[in-house]
């Protein structure tokens, strides 16, 4: 046989892909997409494995799981998929959008930066509710959605709606709304939520609307009953106060420098009446900075407590109702996360975390964490994410109970009734509590209740109310 004779192996090879190009460009057999998906195919974000796993169009701003929807606001857009497959529902352009409402009865709230007017949209459909051209500002909640419009600069009126309503629940009249106060959840006289890394502040989803809000207005304070519309006070702080709506009463907070340091007070009014109902002098809310005793931030806390530190300098839970100290944490402990029902608090060591109980200080539930685990509550789980190994778990606020342990890099975005989303980047992947990944959650998936750690997923208590009379103490007799 004469040398040269035959194709050889790159002959071969060039002939094989002259072959695929001409099949691809005939239509008859075109292997490119299928190779660019696997080499673009997204690893894992978590071990052991999510139940799925999505790319968004963009780096989420929020995630909030809404029924059997998952909502993902991003810098220019909102989309939403389904729980059990992550597919993709819809789609629409928006500068910024908001949930409402709980469950299957939440609703999307959208708009667009410096135009009035928002639409309210089925999470599951993406189809328009309900329309409104007039309004600046939204406020959502799990059980009520406000809007504020202004006919003029000192002439507003802030409508109640519930959040699938058609019609305004009432309607306050107030004398004007405050500078650049416009689009979703422009900032209230309330507490300031403590800070998790790699956990999203928006975490927990829409909170229960407040008894009482403070509208901050040309300098004064406007104290609104959310049951009723009615305005009940209308404050101006002192030239050393800053002013703040917690559990039903206003507190004016003093913060006066003297000797080099600052001295606080609290003090507690009814807004109907104006009479003080509590006093407390020297905790620090962390109202002022560390250059001097200027007031510029919300006090620390959640929903109807209150988070400070004693002048010995160990952190101390009140309640903003009637004042009473829920707990007081030993020296070096740090309060990690609260909320009106329970508290994280890091142990002096920085080994552990601990759930306790407000109102006695009860210790539920432990277990280690590394020195730098943050940690947050929600309606449905407590959250610890640990570094150094790099890890997000989910536990039963009450007892402790596994409910997801992951091996992840991801930030926790939004936690629902039997799971939680997490991401990384344009990734989001859902993690169902409770259960092996890979089984999608049904419709209306509601465990029944067992032993913890076997499908039992807390149930969310939205207010324990002011005095916590709506939250007895789930273990009767049991406290010893």
């Amino acid at each position: 046989m004469a040398k040269g004779s035959g194709l050889g192996v790159r002959g071969w090879l060039l002939l094989g892909l002259i072959t695929v190009v001409v099949l691809a460009a005939t239509g008859v057999w075109n292997p490119f997409p299928n190779l660019w998906d696997w080499a673009n195919r997204s690893q894992p974000i978590s071990e052991p494995d999510v139940v799925w796993q999505q790319r968004v169009g963009g780096t989420p701003r929020s995630v909030t799981i809404a029924g059997d929807t998952v909502v993902v606001e991003q810098r220019t857009r909102v989309e939403a998929r389904g729980l059990a497959t992550g597919g993709k529902l819809w789609e629409r352009k928006a500068d910024w959008s908001a949930v409402a409402g709980a469950d299957r009865d939440a609703v999307v709230v959208v708009g667009k930066l410096l135009v009035k007017g928002y639409e309210v949209l089925d999470p599951t459909t993406g189809v328009t509710r309900r329309r409104n051209g007039d309004a600046v500002a939204v406020w959502t909640y799990r059980n009520l959605l406000l809007d504020a419009r202004c006919v003029q600069p000192t002439d507003c009126t802030i409508s109640a709606w519930d959040p699938r309503g058609t019609a305004p629940l009432w309607t306050a009249f107030v004398p004007g709304v405050r500078s650049g106060l416009l689009g979703d959840n422009p900032g209230l006289l309330d507490t300031r939520r403590l800070d998790a890394l790699r956990v999203d502040e928006e975490v927990a989803g829409p909170e229960p609307a407040p008894g009482l809000l403070g509208f901050p207005i040309d300098g004064r304070v406007h104290v609104l009953d959310t049951a009723t519309g009615r305005v009940l006070a209308d404050v101006e702080p002192g030239r050393e106060e800053r002013l703040s709506v917690v559990g039903g009463r206003l507190l004016r907070i003093s913060a006066r420098s003297q000797d080099g340091t600052c001295y606080f007070n609290i003090s507690a009014r009814d807004p109907a009446s104006g009479r003080e109902t509590w006093q407390r002098p020297g905790l620090n809310l962390r109202t002022a900075d560390g250059a001097g005793c200027a007031q510029r931030q919300d006090p620390q806390g959640a929903r109807n407590v209150l988070l400070g530190v004693a002048p010995d300098g160990r952190e101390a839970v009140l309640d903003g109702y009637d004042g009473r100290l829920l707990l007081i944490g030993a020296n070096e402990e740090r309060v990690l996360a609260v909320d009106d029902r329970y508290a994280l608090v890091r142990a002096a060591d920085k080994g552990s975390v601990s759930g306790r109980d407000l109102g006695g200080g009860r210790i539920r539930w432990s277990r280690p964490a590394g020195p730098k685990a943050s940690a947050a509550l929600t309606p449905y789980a407590a959250l610890i994410v640990d570094e150094k190994p790099s890890r997000v778990i989910a536990l039963h606020p009450r007892t402790g109970a596994e409910l997801a342990v992951l091996r992840t890099s991801a930030n926790a975005l939004a936690v629902g009734p039997n799971g939680m989303i997490i991401g990384e980047g344009r990734e989001i992947g859902y993690v169902r509590f409770g259960g092996a990944a890979g089984a999608p959650p049904g419709s209306g998936d509601n465990p029944a209740p067992g032993p913890a750690g076997t499908g039992d997923v807390p149930v969310p208590e939205d207010s324990c109310g002011p005095k916590r009379e709506a939250c007895p103490d789930p273990d009767p007799g049991k406290d010893g």
